[in-house]
């Protein structure tokens, strides 16, 4: 090892010096905290005998000059503070390697804290442009303004959308016009100040924060006058549900429409052009008829008519089916037979003569016969138990498929055939106990208080039952009315009688009507009054 180098002496102004903390190697600061006032232990600082040797490699490496502490400070290093650096006495920067020989008890330097700066944000993605709006069309025009709407962009994206501007110019030229100075949010707009005559082409821009979309603009030129009679399709009330006709018939619909200037009257079915050939249309000023001659299966559909006045119009659909009778079910087949009872089940037939199934009819055959007979009728389901088959016999089974046009012209027959063994059956009638009908006799119509006239014949009537069948006498003011041939006496079915002939002023009074049987009796009453005819002086 080297040996150690005698110590130097230094002058006061350069100890001062020395406690200043060394410059920095760099030359640009970093902007640290400063030193706490304290010094730390004297152990901290480098040995003051090897100072000498590193002092002049630092001053070389500075390559400052030496400026007075008390004009410039010296610049702190980049590890330690530099506004609380103290000024040099001797003007003049101590090299860093004086400070080996500062006293045990000055401040060394501290390594600063480096802050690191804050890294920049993400910067968001370019806002990109909606789509165009879609279905441009006219609302209302008139002599001075035209009112047009729109549907908002499918594509809108994450910036939003800020509104929309509508621009026009004249047919014939480029030059578009804003209609409006700020955007409008909403989906209509109203142009106004317009000259009559004017024929315009008008367009509408989507706008957010990424720019003007493409333009959505009017399908044809807009005429700027006053339409006297807006087309309107009146349609009857029979066509504004389903029409439904049956193949071969006649189809003749007459729809009525209004309209001035004489409305362009087109038809489509099912979104497409008309066959001529098949449909036949006729357009007058006020209705447009729509003829087939003998209607298929292929003219079913939804048919639509359109009527339009420059660039207003009005729709109407009508849907038209073409129904016939059902083809068979695909399949039936016998499932079980059992006792008397055979279990059938089929499949829907494939062609339901374009309307739904309404119902299946069943029907048997007993294979001596090879007659017919229909057991269940307008059924619903698929499955169905057919009963009271006749033990011995073989039984064949078929089913037709219904709609609302009939019933299907063939059938689907069983390939099975059901056969009802015979077996020995032990029939034992029900006992029944007897029923006990008697009753005492009971009236079930009264007698009723009359008034009759001398000389002309009466009767009372009264109804009774009972069980056996009561014995019937009659009673005047409690006397048993005997064979006396001026009363007439019948009962026939419960209902009892007695005719008095040609009564007089004496035959009046209480008359009863007795029933009577081994179960009891039973009587009812009335009063009858026999009045005379007064004849006075002047009628004789």
């Amino acid at each position: 090892m080297p040996s150690k180098p005698a110590p130097i002496k230094k002058s006061p102004a350069k100890k001062a010096a020395e406690k200043a903390p060394a410059p920095a190697p760099e030359p640009e600061p970093a902007p640290v905290e400063a030193p706490p006032a304290e010094a730390p232990p004297a152990e901290a600082a480098a040995p003051a005998e090897e100072a000498p040797a590193a002092a002049p490699p630092a001053a070389e490496g500075d390559g400052a000059p030496v400026a007075p502490a008390q004009d410039a400070p010296a610049a702190p290093p980049a590890d330690a503070p530099a506004a609380d650096a103290p000024a040099a006495e001797d003007g003049a920067a101590a090299p860093a390697a004086d400070t080996a020989d500062a006293p045990a008890d000055a401040a060394p330097a501290e390594p600063a804290v480096v802050e690191e700066p804050p890294k920049a944000p993400t910067p968001p993605p370019p806002a990109v442009p909606t789509s165009a709006p879609l279905d441009v069309s006219v609302e209302d025009v008139n002599d001075s303004s035209l009112t047009i709407k729109w549907k908002t962009p499918e594509t809108i994206g994450d910036s939003g959308l800020d509104g929309f501007t509508i621009e026009y110019c004249k047919d014939g030229t480029t030059d578009w016009v804003v209609a409006q100075e700020e955007l409008t949010p909403v989906n209509r707009y109203c142009i106004k100040n317009l000259t009559a005559g004017d024929l315009l082409n008008v367009r509408v821009v989507a706008v957010n924060p990424g720019g003007r979309s493409e333009p959505a603009t009017l399908a044809a030129p807009v005429p700027i006058r006053e339409v006297v009679d807006r087309p309107k399709i009146k349609m009857p009330r029979n066509l504004r549900v389903r029409v439904v006709r049956q193949v071969g018939e006649q189809i003749n619909l007459v729809i009525p429409f209004l309209g001035k200037p004489k409305p362009v009257v087109s038809w489509l079915k099912d979104g497409q052009p008309l066959d001529t050939k098949r449909v036949n249309i006729r357009n007058s000023d006020k209705d447009s008829i729509m003829f087939i001659r003998t209607s298929q299966r292929d003219d079913s559909g939804v048919y639509e008519m359109s009527v339009k006045v420059e660039s207003f119009e009005d729709k109407a659909p009508i849907t038209i089916q073409i129904v016939e009778l059902p083809g068979p079910p695909t399949g039936v087949k016998l499932v079980d037979s059992w006792g008397f009872n055979a279990a059938l089940e089929w499949t829907p037939p494939k062609d339901n003569g374009n309307t739904e199934i309404t119902g299946y009819t069943v029907q048997k055959a007993d294979r001596k016969t090879g007659e017919w007979f229909t057991v269940l009728d307008h059924y619903h389901r698929l499955t169905a138990t057919v009963s009271d088959l006749i033990m011995g016999n073989s039984y064949s089974f078929r089913v037709f498929a219904e709609n609302k046009v009939g019933t299907s012209e063939r059938c689907a027959v069983t390939k099975a055939v059901a056969t009802i063994q015979k077996t020995g059956i032990n029939y034992k009638p029900p006992e029944y106990p007897e029923h006990d009908f008697s009753e005492a006799p009971k009236f079930t119509t009264s007698l009723s208080d009359r008034a009759a006239t001398v000389g002309y014949t009466t009767k009372l009537l009264c109804s009774v039952r009972g069980s056996p069948k009561p014995k019937i006498e009659w009673l005047k003011n409690q006397m048993v009315i005997g064979d006396d041939p001026k009363f007439r006496k019948l009962s026939n079915q419960g209902i009892c009688s007695l005719e008095i002939r040609k009564p007089c002023s004496f035959d009046g009074g209480i008359y009863t009507c007795r029933a009577k049987n081994a179960q009891g009796e039973a009587t009812v009453s009335c009063k009858l009054e026999v009045k005379q005819i007064i004849i006075s002086e002047k009628g004789k």
